[in-house]
Formats: C-alpha cells, sequence, structure tokens
C-alpha cells in the first residue's frame, strides 16, 4: 500500500483528491493537513510515502513545508508532489531544488495524478518528466554563469553519462536499456551519483545538471 497525505487549504479538493485516490486498491489516504506547518507536522506523526501539497496555503506554505520535510534526515522516505496553478512557477522551481519529487497542475485528470502518486512512491522516474524539465531549464537558464558544483568531480565517467540520462527524463529501465546494462545496475549507478551529490531526489539532480552547465537548457531537445 502507497501512504498518502493530502494538504491543501481547500477541504473540497482534499475531498476530491481523496476521492480520487481511494478508488485504487493500492492507496492509502492517512491524513490530511489544511497548511504546510501542519502537513510537516503530519508527516512526522504518520509516516506517508507520498505527500501531495499544494504550493499556495495561508501560514506555512507548501514552498516551505517542502523545505522542512526536505531538510529533516527523519522524513528522508517522504515524496513530495507540489500541486500547482500553473506549470511555469519559480515557486515550484524553487519547491524542486528543496527536495520535491515533481509537482502537477491542478487541473490534471485523475488517471495522470494516480500515475504521479505511483511514480513518486517508487522513485525510479521524473513525473511529467517533459514538463519538469521544461520548468527546470525556464529558471535554470536564468542563471548566467553556471556554477560548476565541486561536488561533480566525485562522478566517475559513467555516472556522469548517468546523470545526463536522468536529466533528459529517463526512468532507470529506460538508462538500463539505453546503456546496454541490467535494470538493478542502473538503479544503483543513479543511486551513487545521487549519494556522492547529496541529492534527495532525481528533481534535485535534475536542477543540479543545469545549474552546474552539464547540460544546458535547449540540449534536450526542448
Amino acid at each position: 500500500m502507497i501512504k498518502v497525505l493530502l494538504a491543501d487549504d481547500q477541504r473540497l479538493v482534499r475531498a476530491g483528491f481523496r476521492s480520487i485516490l481511494e478508488d485504487e486498491e493500492d492507496f492509502d489516504v492517512v491524513g490530511e493537513a489544511a497548511d504546510g506547518a501542519e502537513a510537516v507536522a503530519r508527516c512526522r506523526e504518520l509516516a506517508p510515502d507520498v505527500v501531495l501539497m499544494d504550493i499556495r496555503m495561508p501560514g506555512t506554505d507548501g514552498l516551505e513545508a517542502a523545505r522542512q520535510i526536505g531538510a529533516d534526515p527523519r522524513l528522508s522516505a517522504v515524496k513530495v508532489v507540489i500541486l500547482t496553478t500553473f506549470d511555469l512557477d519559480d515557486h515550484v522551481y524553487g519547491a524542486l531544488r528543496a527536495g520535491a519529487t515533481g509537482f502537477l497542475v491542478k487541473d490534471t485528470e485523475p488517471e495522470e495524478l494516480i500515475q504521479a502518486v505511483r511514480v513518486a512512491a517508487r522513485g525510479d522516474a521524473l513525473i511529467s518528466p517533459g514538463i519538469t524539465r521544461r520548468l527546470i531549464a525556464e529558471f535554470a537558464g536564468r542563471v548566467k554563469v553556471p556554477d560548476p558544483s565541486p561536488r561533480l568531480n566525485a562522478l566517475t565517467d559513467r555516472e556522469r553519462e548517468v546523470m545526463r540520462l536522468v536529466a533528459q527524463g529517463l526512468s532507470n529501465d529506460e538508462i538500463a536499456a539505453h546503456l546496454v546494462l541490467s535494470p538493478a545496475t542502473a538503479k544503483t549507478h543513479v543511486s551513487r551519483v545521487m549519494t556522492k551529490l547529496a541529492v534527495r531526489d532525481r528533481s534535485q539532480l535534475v536542477v543540479l545538471a543545469y545549474e552546474s552547465g552539464m547540460v544546458t537548457p535547449g540540449w534536450l531537445g526542448g
């Protein structure tokens, strides 16, 4: 079962998401929160696998809540999926930098919501890779001078190749097929890259790839 926490200041929105998710046999909606502070507290109490987090809430908003969850070692297994009205949103970009797994626009189709929660729980692929890459390219591309992080020096040539493929939006299985590796070996490579670079999630890895200049906007074909 995938344990899900719903964080949104609108009760009707939470009820709608709960109704969609609880129709699926592999989801268990374990709790709800009306603001970011409550969401963080409920995460510590309930240890959900995935949090659906509205980016704009009164008091502590979703961005700050995502930062707090990302900074708490006790919540390292919690995946945060940001809910937003606009896909090109600098607040969403900030949430991805802070460790959110991905994001969804609020008018997404139920099937896409269900798939996104499953992808987030598995952690082996980006949510909506094309849209996520476009968002990251939009905001990371505003940095005029890339910051080549010294952390990248720790990567082997193969690990750099794997990081570029993650930045392209490939899942572990797709990376395995591209490099003619077993899925387990591809997963190991991705995990090592994330550990060496001290990033929480694939989205942070893509952000770092862009901000360091390892890949550039347009390099991935839009």
